[in-house]
C-alpha cells in the first residue's frame, strides 16, 4: 500500500497495515500518551511482513512504551536545569541549544524529549519568547555556536528560518549555526532551494547533523536531499542512537556509517540511549555498546568511526564512553590493536 499522508492515529496505522487489528487498542493507549507521526517516506520503508523490521521499531508505537522503569525520567538529559530562558539550553560555555519549536514531521518511539514534543508538547516559541532567546545569545560574547534542536528545526517554514537566521546575523560572536534534523530522511522533498537559502540567510558557517539509525534510511531520495545541502556549501555530520533491535549489530552499524560517508556526511555521535520514559526495550548496556564500537575499529575506515557518547542525567553534559584502547600498566601502557592483541607502549627492549 502506498501512503500519501502522515499517519497519526492507531486507526490509520491499522488501515495502513502497520498494526494488526488486535493491537489497535493498546497502540491507541500509547498514542494518547506520546505523539505519533509517520511520514509517507518512512511508511514506504517499513516491511509490514517483518515483525522485527528496524524501521517500524523506530516509529510504530508499541505497548512496551507504557512500561515506565524507576530510573526513567521525563527530562532525562536535564534540559530544564540548564534553561535560563524559554527555548535556550546553555549547558556548555561556548554554545547554546535554541529550541524554536517542539514539533517534528515524525516521532521516534525512543525520543528523549517525548514528554515535551508533539501536539501536547511545549509548542512553538512566541515572538516575545524568541526575542528573549535571541537577546540572551546577543548578550553573551562567549557563545560561538547556536544549535537548533527541538523538535525538528527544519520543520519550520523557510520564511521563519530565514527570519531567525537574519537575526543571528546581527550577532558577530556567533560564528557557527548547527541544525539537528531528520528531515532529509523523513521528508526529503522539503529540502529545496527555499530551505537552503533560509539556512544560509545569516551568512554564518552552517552544519546540519542528520539523525539516522539504520542504513535503509539513507535512500536515494535522502541522499539526494543531503546532496542539495552539501552542494550548497553546508557541511553535514551524523548522529545516531544505539538501539536494541535496530542497529545493535556490528554489520548494521558498519553499513550505516559507510552509508553516511558515501553520502558525504561525517559520522559524529553514536548516542547511548537516554533514560526517557517507556524506552527500556530499546536500551543496550554500556558494555554491549562498547563491544560494538570496539568491533568497528579496524573493520571500517577511520572516516566511518563515530564517538560513542552518553548524556549524563541531570544536565551535566555528554561524556565519551567508548572502550579505552590504552590503559596504564605500571610505568608503561598496554595498547590493544583492532584484532584485540595487547602491546606494550613504549615497546620493551
Amino acid at each position: 500500500m502506498t501512503i500519501h499522508r502522515t499517519i497519526k492515529t492507531a486507526r490509520e496505522l491499522v488501515e495502513a497495515g502497520l498494526v494488526g487489528e488486535s493491537l489497535e487498542a493498546a497502540v491507541d493507549e500509547v498514542a494518547r500518551r506520546y505523539a505519533v507521526a509517520i511520514s509517507p517516506a518512512v511508511a514506504g520503508l517499513i516491511d509490514p511482513a517483518d515483525p522485527a523490521d528496524p524501521i517500524a521499531r523506530q516509529f510504530v508505537p508499541d505497548a512496551a512504551e507504557l512500561a515506565v522503569l524507576p530510573e526513567e525520567r521525563a527530562d532525562p538529559i536535564g534540559d530544564a536545569a540548564r534553561s535560563p530562558v524559554k527555548g535556550i539550553v546553555h549547558r556548555y560555555p561556548d554554545r547554546v541549544l535554541l529550541k524554536a519549536l517542539h514539533a517534528c514531521p515524525v516521532y521516534c518511539r525512543f525520543c528523549f524529549r517525548r514528554e515535551m514534543v508533539g501536539p501536547k508538547g511545549l509548542g512553538v516559541l512566541s515572538e516575545a519568547e524568541l526575542d528573549a532567546a535571541i537577546t540572551y545569545i546577543a548578550a553573551r560574547p562567549e557563545i560561538w555556536e547556536v544549535i537548533f534542536t527541538g523538535g525538528d528545526p527544519l520543520a519550520l517554514s523557510p520564511r521563519r528560518l530565514s527570519d531567525i537566521m537574519r537575526r543571528l546575523k546581527r550577532i558577530p560572536h556567533v560564528k557557527v549555526v548547527r541544525f539537528h534534523t531528520r528531515v532529509p530522511v523523513v521528508e526529503p522533498e522539503r529540502v529545496g532551494a527555499a530551505l537552503v537559502d533560509a539556512l544560509k540567510a545569516g551568512g554564518k558557517t552552517i552544519y546540519v547533523a542528520l539523525h539516522a539509525n539504520h542504513p535503509r534510511e539513507l535512500t536515494e531520495e535522502a541522499r539526494a536531499a543531503s546532496a542539495r545541502l552539501i552542494d550548497a556549501g553546508i557541511a553535514m555530520v551524523s548522529q545516531s542512537v544505539l538501539l536494541k533491535g535496530v542497529n545493535d549489530d556490528v554489520d548494521v552499524l558498519a553499513a550505516l556509517m559507510r552509508a553516511f560517508v558515501e553520502t558525504r556526511i561525517k559520522p559524529y555521535y553514536l548516542h547511548h540511549p537516554d533514560l526517557a520514559p517507556g524506552t527500556g526495550h530499546f536500551r543496550v548496556t554500556v558494555q554491549e555498546g562498547q563491544a560494538l564500537v570496539a568491533a568497528l575499529r579496524g573493520r571500517i575506515s577511520g572516516l566511518c568511526q563515530p564517538a560513542y557518547m552518553l548524556d549524563i542525567p541531570g544536565g551535566f553534559g555528554k561524556a565519551p564512553i567508548g572502550p579505552a584502547a590504552i590503559v596504564p600498566d605500571g610505568e608503561i601502557f598496554a595498547v590493544t590493536d583492532f584484532r584485540g592483541t595487547e602491546h606494550a607502549y613504549p615497546p620493551k627492549g
